[in-house]
């Protein structure tokens, strides 16, 4: 719920909307506008006023941003003249509100959030034909392979799953678009290295003119390898929800989106590269291929806009059923923990598991404690209030954000409450693979406990520790890792540090930084090419092991499998943490507050964030202090124990060497909170549960650091 403080703001908007423009009126409206202008750019973002509606209202340009000048001029009013006000020179519009936004010239992909890109949904069935007329549907199998057809097998095919033999690539282009020229070459390359592995390229064209020369010419340079569609009327670009002309949609099988996005960043608006720093496309399929979790699954794709973008009513279905919505749902959100063997509590793989649980699944929805998610974007606070929030995450920072649409969730609580259509079988999904599997791909070694560990029946158990001997002859750089426990319903969560020889007189290594993490559900690291990490020579993998007996005496033997970069990166991502070992938590305290700050020595940039804390941890919050100002980076109101999340960003965070960072935390050792192991007690800095701990991870790497050396 919004704050007291929240509501009134909200409420002054809304009056100042509705009434007749007035000079006080303008000038209360200049003063909310430079309240939300948090980074003082002159604009007002969707993350500075979370609330749509008010933002759609003053947003009359739909570009997503609000100027001052729009702002009085959704009320009808001028804006003031301030005198003296000059623009900085160095950043052209910046310090002049009235100024139309500054749009980057030079623009290639960005990340996008993947489900409100349409990964994860079904594609409705169609037909499409080429230029010799020929029909096709989208839900025809992609190409055989050629062990299939009885013949000599690819390299590639055998073990391959099913999913990925028979996917399908559509890819907007145009013979007008520059940059749809540019990547024709790209295309013919691609379509004909992933034909023989079974995966159907189709090159369709959206654009509403005639079937030309230029199109011949360049569905003769596909091939075979490639179905060349002239989309005239926008049907199939509607379908697949394309938005520019260099769009690239796979979808399997099943037709269950995988990935929605760029080619690659070779060409963008005003660049071009000699080679592509990051192949997307590439890198989708070859994780689908391997059947391991993709790195980037939706980008925005610089190119000529579309008119045909996919609209809600296109891509939701009129009639909500299992196979065609639901089953996909739990698939993307649910089944990782929730199966056979995974941490969750019960599956939710089937129809029948699903609607056995629908009541409590609905709760836990409408309650947002699952999918585990505890970021919200912030508003606007004074430095030390931890109440006052927004949970909206329309436009999240993090790759990794679990934060459910508003629609998928309407749609699945509607299910719910209403007849729980099954559905057409023939459209249920591919299922998702784990049985002895790896989501990181085929590792190149595997460590593993060496002794099982015994877990007790009952109550619970302090932190146990193992270690792992390595015996590597030479350092080894890291791509790619995955945490997998013997007994995931015992295993709560799993830190493991990496110890080079020679420190192994260190404590137990939480303040340096973790090397790897699982949590349920956050079992795998997967840096994307030119990132890893480094695993030195001799070094002993320490496992900090959180058992929570679930009735059962059993035991575990946890193994971490490492993928190995294939070449020495170009940068090699660190940890470190933000840590104040001298907490002093009072007896009773139930919003105690304690800062930590690290001072940033070098230019770096920043990937991610792990807040740590035990029992008593209530909220935490991650900023950046720059001159003299608090910027919010991660905020979290609901600080959960139970689950140690990495938030990862989208796209680095740049900071500037002599900045600030400060995680500030609260907690709660008072008696109304039913996890705290005794409210009578000082508690101060330890490694076990009944302990706290104040820490902030913080992932990063040094741009112009020469990893090499």
């Amino acid at each position: 719920m919004p704050s007291r403080p929240c509501l009134a703001a909200l409420a002054i908007t809304l009056l100042l909307i509705a009434a007749p423009a007035t000079g006080q009126q303008a000038a209360d409206i200049e003063a909310r506008f430079k309240e939300l202008d948090r980074n003082k750019d002159g604009k007002v973002t969707r993350e500075e006023l979370p609330q749509r509606v008010i933002f759609n209202r003053f947003d009359t340009t739909g570009d997503g941003i609000i100027t001052l000048d729009e702002a009085l001029g959704a009320i009808g009013a001028k804006p003031s003249k301030t005198e003296g006000a000059k623009p900085d020179p160095a950043t052209p519009g910046t310090n002049n509100p009235t100024a139309p936004p500054v749009v980057p010239v030079r623009q290639g992909p960005r990340p996008l959030q993947a489900v409100a890109h349409g990964v994860g949904r079904l594609i409705p069935d169609g037909e499409f034909k080429d230029l010799a007329g020929k029909s096709y549907r989208l839900s025809e199998r992609g190409n055989p392979t050629a062990d299939e057809e009885g013949g000599a097998s690819h390299p590639s095919a055998p073990g391959v799953p099913q999913r990925a033999k028979l996917s399908t690539v559509l890819v907007m282009t145009s013979t007008s678009c520059p940059l749809s020229k540019k990547y024709l070459p790209t295309l013919v390359e691609l379509s004909k290295a992933w034909q023989p592995r079974g995966v159907r390229f189709v090159v369709v064209n959206p654009v509403a003119t005639d079937v030309n020369d230029e199109m011949r010419a360049a569905a003769a340079r596909l091939g075979d390898a490639a179905i060349y569609v002239h989309d005239k009327d926008g049907s199939l670009a509607r379908a697949v929800g394309a938005t520019t002309t260099t769009d690239a949609i796979v979808f399997d099988a099943a037709r269950t989106v995988i990935y929605h996005g760029a080619i690659d960043d070779q060409y963008g608006f005003g660049y071009s590269l000699d080679a592509p720093r990051n192949r997307y496309l590439e890198d989708a399929l070859t994780a689908l291929f391997e059947n391991r979790l993709l790195t980037v699954e939706a980008t925005a794709a610089p190119g000529c806009a579309l008119a045909v973008a996919a609209t809600e009513a296109t891509v939701t279905r009129s009639k909500i059923t299992w196979h065609n919505q639901i089953s996909r749902f739990m698939q993307r959100h649910c089944v990782e923990c929730h199966r056979p063997g995974g941490g969750g509590p019960f599956s939710l793989q089937t129809y029948d598991e699903v609607v056995a649980h629908a009541p409590m699944i609905a709760q836990v929805i409408e309650s947002k404690s699952m999918p585990p998610w505890f970021a919200v974007e912030p508003v606007a606070t004074k430095t030390g209030e931890n109440s006052a929030k927004n949970d909206s995450a329309t436009h999240s920072p993090w790759s990794n954000d679990r934060t459910l649409e508003d629609g998928e969730k309407a749609q699945l609580l509607a299910w719910i409450a209403g007849d729980k259509a099954q559905g057409d079988p023939a459209e249920t999904p591919k299922p998702r693979v784990f049985a002895d599997g790896w989501m990181i791909g085929k590792p190149d070694a595997v460590f593993e406990f060496a002794e099982p560990q015994p877990v007790k029946a009952t109550g619970t158990m302090p932190y146990q520790h193992v270690q792992v001997e390595t015996n590597l002859d030479e350092d080894k750089w890291v791509q790619a890792i995955e945490v997998q426990p013997g007994d995931r319903a015992v295993v709560h969560h799993v830190l493991v540090f990496a110890v080079a020889p020679g420190d192994r007189t260190k404590h137990e290594g939480a303040e340096d930084g973790f090397w790897a993490i699982y949590v349920p559900g956050n079992s795998s690291q997967i840096y994307p090419p030119g990132f890893a990490k480094r695993l030195p020579k001799g070094a002993t993998l320490r496992f900090q092991m959180h058992y929570t007996p679930n009735g059962t005496a059993t035991t575990d033997r946890t193994r971490i499998g490492l993928v190995f970069a294939k070449q020495p990166p170009k940068h090699e991502v660190r940890v470190a943490g933000i840590v104040n070992t001298r907490l002093r938590i009072p007896p009773g305290a139930d919003n105690h507050q304690e800062v930590a700050t690290l001072r940033v020595p070098l230019n770096s940039q920043v990937l991610g964030f792990m807040p740590h804390m035990h029992l008593r941890g209530k909220a935490c919050r991650y900023e950046v202090l720059r001159d003299g100002q608090a910027e919010t980076l991660l905020d979290i109101p609901r600080y959960d124990f139970n689950w140690q999340l990495l938030y990862k960003y989208a796209a680095p965070l740049p900071l500037t060497a002599g900045e600030t960072l400060r995680f500030t935390a609260w907690f709660d050792n008072s008696a109304k909170n039913p996890a705290n192991p005794d409210p009578s007690k000082t508690v101060r800095w330890g490694p076990q549960t009944y302990d706290e701990m104040h820490l902030g991870y913080v992932e990063y790497y040094l741009p112009g650091e020469d990893v090499a050396k």
